[in-house]
């Protein structure tokens, strides 16, 4: 799954096939990793990896060229013509645009090209370019460099664009600003920030400095300002990140933090890494070109005439960089604060007089430009000047008014009431969000009030009393919350619960332990009888295993995880039906995808044997759930209670209803999807690797049952986990088709609502995970329902059920 190597090789090909004119193919918008121009890709012919073959044979406007740049009278294919100035032609030595005064003294001079309007910005930090398409080190031995520093040769171009030569210039200003002169600097800021004085802090002498960029480069303003002064650009990842580097600074938790699954983009997903459309007068911008480009990571709508910004900017989730600056924005959506991946947004020189809170959800934001707007709150820019953007970004957040709930989600009838006869009940499963996992850190984007776990906990106990299933499969609930907290707040709505820590917790102290989470079981007591209870420790099992023994994947992969699963063998107390309910909470980390099967291959083995067992069970013969103490006291029911049915007889394990529930952290293209539906899993599996886990990577893995996803009877189901950077399916109830129907579940959230969450938890929405509610119906015995061959009028009979 990891993608690597060759991305210089590959962009040097990718180049060579746009510029060969013999192939008369137009670059494929999806594959090409070039900045994206608003009037065509082959306009200007600039700097570094940008090309743009010249069209112009002659010039309507008399344009001098440049001081000190090199001019060739011959007119090749694509050579810039001498009276056009290209970004292409650096300066020459002796060029007015070397002069002494620059961006940074000595101390402070970069190793990367100096902007050739951006006079001399740290760009490469700035745009977040790959460390794959940085220009090379060069030595600081004077203060620029004229001599070549790379060549950049493409081949099968008689050596038109060979020897193409850079000049680093430390960030020395080029005259193609008119009119300005070394005195304008002073350490790359003007003498005085438009009478502000001197800057008060650093904070604030950032922003002038992005802010005196941007004014002076409107005054000969020429569109793609930021492709024309930008010496190169990234692609997409182009390799992969280690395995050390993604599992650095996680801990249990770190779901949190999850990775994709690729940690590169296929080309098919969008191949473009930023689009400028500075500079060109739009007056509005239409929702495809956010449609067309999702994987965007920098936008650049500068110097334009717009007067508002599509809602639909929200979903370009993986925008660092928005360059909104002298437009005539009145105002921002709401949807802006769904880009929590931005670092900068730059909104100078609008008609801003207010900023929306969503912007509280930007925690990422390094650099949020201000200045030049009619702000009516004061304390805005004076919070930025004194403290930061980071201040300012939580001050919104901390601030901001809880939104409107969300419509209900709707529950989805499958069966009509009348079509099953049968039992029914129903099951909740949900990973609550322990208080140890919920921090600042990992969801920056959340108040700390609605994450706070005396928020969190009450929203989490009304919804487990609104829905009031009969049976509750909760993961991530700590020692302390369920003995303080759950457990007695429930046993007031009828449920008994049992309950098991993750492993660790056997390890370590009382007081330790009390916040180390597992999972937890509840049923109705009116309802259903606890049978049996059984904790599964999957490490243990592991290493209890003869075919086992001796093998280190086993030791070192699986042993180190604590996960577990709870079991609870239940009966309902009128039907005399039996049940097997399964919660289980698996591992998270994409690299353990062969641990998360091999999980699963002991879960299910040790179910087969407690199946085994349970279809022996003997009979429950007290049924009764309480008994008077006083004779009258029977008069406040209404009529006579019901006579329990005698317990059901199981002949075969599988005919026992089966519940699994949980979270499984795998997607339905994992191979502990495929194990648990299909019933079988190859040897060879991709998740499996190379380890070596005994039989199970020896004979391949496989069970009795015949399980299916509740919610795979609803197509596209959206998501089970929300947050900004992982929305997938992870969560399932999974039941036994032969033994139980699924006749009624919960819906997903209003769509209208999730537009503009950008992650959850938040204040409706009390963990990252998303509950699954469904009702079920027991199917009718299998033997009995030979019955039902008779075609004539054989109706099946109430009794039958």
């Amino acid at each position: 799954m990891k993608r690597g190597g060759g991305a210089h090789a590959q962009e040097k090909k990718t180049a060579q096939a746009r510029t060969s004119p013999s192939r008369g193919k137009k670059p494929h918008p999806l594959r090409d990793h070039r900045l994206v121009m608003a009037d065509g890709f082959n306009r200007f012919n600039t700097g570094g990896p940008y090309f743009y073959p010249n069209t112009y044979s002659t010039h309507a406007r008399n344009i001098h060229h440049r001081n000190g740049s090199p001019i060739s009278s011959s007119r090749g294919l694509f050579q810039p013509s001498t009276d056009t100035p290209s970004p292409n032609r650096s300066p020459g030595t002796h060029s007015p645009a070397h002069n002494p005064y620059n961006m940074f003294n000595h101390g402070n001079h970069r190793q990367n090209h100096g902007l050739i309007n951006g006079a001399g910005h740290n760009y490469q930090t700035q745009m977040g370019l790959h460390k794959g398409f940085q220009t090379q080190g060069h030595g600081h031995q004077t203060h620029h460099l004229s001599s070549q520093h790379q060549e950049h040769g493409l081949g099968g171009h008689g050596g038109t664009l060979g020897n193409h030569q850079h000049t680093i210039s430390g960030g020395a200003l080029t005259n193609t600003t008119p009119h300005f002169t070394p005195a304008h600097l002073q350490n790359g800021t003007p003498d005085n920030f438009a009478g502000y004085g001197k800057p008060p802090n650093e904070h604030w002498a950032e922003q002038m400095r992005e802010y005196t960029k941007l004014k002076m480069a409107e005054t000969n303003m020429k569109p793609h300002f930021y492709a024309r002064t930008t010496p190169h650009v990234s692609r997409l990842p182009g390799g992969p990140v280690s395995a050390a580097t993604a599992r650095t600074d996680v801990d249990e938790h770190g779901e949190r933090r999850r990775l994709q699954a690729a940690d590169g983009e296929p080309e098919e997903a969008g191949a473009w890494d930023a689009m400028d459309l500075g500079g060109h007068g739009l007056k509005s911008l239409g929702a495809s070109i956010f449609r067309h480009y999702p994987h965007l990571r920098k936008i650049y709508f500068n110097h334009n005439k717009l007067t508002w910004l599509p809602p639909q900017i929200g979903t370009m989730r993986s925008l660092t960089v928005l360059d909104l600056s002298f437009n005539d924005l009145t105002n921002l959506p709401p949807e802006i604060g769904m880009l929590t991946n931005l670092k900068r947004l730059l909104l100078y020189e609008n008609h801003l007089d207010d900023l929306p809170f969503e912007i509280g959800s930007l925690h990422q934001l390094e650099m949020l430009g201000i200045e030049g707007n009619p702000m009516r709150q004061c304390d805005y820019k004076q919070l930025l000047m004194d403290s930061g953007t980071k201040e300012l970004v939580r001050f919104l957040r901390e601030h901001a008014p809880p939104p409107e709930p969300p419509v209900d989600r709707e529950w989805i009838r499958l069966v009509d009431e009348g079509d099953v006869e049968s039992e029914r009940f129903s099951v909740f499963s949900w990973n609550t969000l322990c208080d140890r996992a919920a921090t600042q850190t990992a969801y920056g984007y959340t108040p700390s009030e609605a994450l706070s776990w005396d928020h969190r906990r009450g929203v989490i106990l009304d919804e487990l009393r609104n829905r009031n299933a009969d049976i509750l499969t909760l993961q991530e609930v700590d020692i302390e919350s369920y003995n303080e907290y759950f457990r007695p707040n429930l046993a007031t709505e009828d449920y008994k619960g049992i309950f098991w820590p993750k492993s660790r917790a056997q390890t370590m102290g009382e007081k330790e332990a009390k916040i180390v989470d597992g999972c937890a079981i509840f049923y109705k007591n009116t309802k259903f009888i606890l049978l049996d209870k059984q904790l599964i420790v999957f490490a243990r099992e592991a290493i209890n295993r003869p075919d086992m023994k001796g093998e280190h994947d086993v030791y070192n992969r699986v042993m180190p995880r604590d996960h577990i699963a709870v079991v609870a063998f239940l009966e309902n107390r009128l039907t005399g039906s039996r049940m097997i309910v399964v919660n289980t909470h698996l591992a998270w980390e994409g690299w353990f995808a062969d641990v998360k099967v091999i999980q699963v291959a002991i879960l299910m083995e040790q179910l087969a044997k407690l199946a085994e067992t349970y279809s022996r069970w003997p009979p429950c013969k007290d049924k009764e759930l309480f008994r008077f103490s006083k004779e009258d006291s029977a008069e406040l029911l209404d009529g006579p209670p019901p006579e329990p049915a005698p317990s059901l007889k199981y002949d075969d394990p599988t005919q026992i209803p089966l519940l699994v529930c949980g979270d499984f952290n795998s997607m339905s293209d994992s191979g502990v999807y495929d194990l648990i539906t299909q019933g079988s899993l190859s040897n060879s599996h991709a998740d499996l690797g190379t380890q070596k886990y005994g039989d199970f990577t020896r004979n391949g893995m496989n069970h009795p049952f015949s399980l299916k996803s509740a919610y795979s009877n609803i197509r596209n189901w959206p998501f089970t986990n929300w947050t900004p950077d992982f929305q997938e399916v992870i969560d399932y109830i999974w039941y036994s088709t032969n033994a139980l129907q699924v006749t009624g579940l919960l819906g997903e959230v209003d769509q209208a609502y999730m537009r503009k969450v950008p992650g959850f938890p938040n204040w409706h929405f009390p963990s990252d995970h998303l509950a699954l509610w469904t009702e079920f119906a027991v199917k009718g015995r299998k033997e009995r329902k030979q019955v039902d061959a008779d075609f004539g009028n054989g109706r099946r009979r109430r009794g039958d059920d």
